[in-house]
């Protein structure tokens, strides 16, 4: 399950902004995952509950957003959106060289933390 090794990184993206910033608890992250990493959501979800246990992530609320995968065909220029479950075979030329110019990566975009007014970030 490569969901836990995905919540891992990103509880310690989590935990090294927090620490930059003096916060004393997480209470909401918003991440967008690219459709070609294949994330399960659920599964996520739940790696994601077991890598924050302990630390100040521990309860936040965990938001994803799927990022569609698209394309430029290396061999005639166009932009296109591939069917990753089918195939990556240019509409226009029906080659299958795409260039993925989104839908590959994982951001943590949002994150929502609580600081101690006394500390200054």
């Amino acid at each position: 399950m490569h969901e836990m090794a995905i919540a891992v990184e990103i509880v310690d993206c989590l935990l090294n902004v927090a620490g930059q910033h003096k916060a004393t608890r997480i209470g909401e992250v918003e991440v967008e995952i690219g459709r070609m990493r294949q994330v399960v959501p659920e599964a996520l979800e739940m790696a994601f509950s077991a890598a924050v246990a302990g630390t100040l992530a521990e309860g936040a609320t965990l938001k994803l957003r799927e990022i569609a995968v698209t394309a430029v065909c290396n061999d005639c220029g166009t932009a296109y959106s591939p069917d990753i479950d089918v195939s990556f075979v240019c509409p226009s030329c029906g080659h299958a060289n795409p260039g993925i110019t989104a839908g590959d990566d994982i951001v943590v975009r949002n994150i929502t933390c609580d600081v101690d007014e006394g500390v200054s970030t």
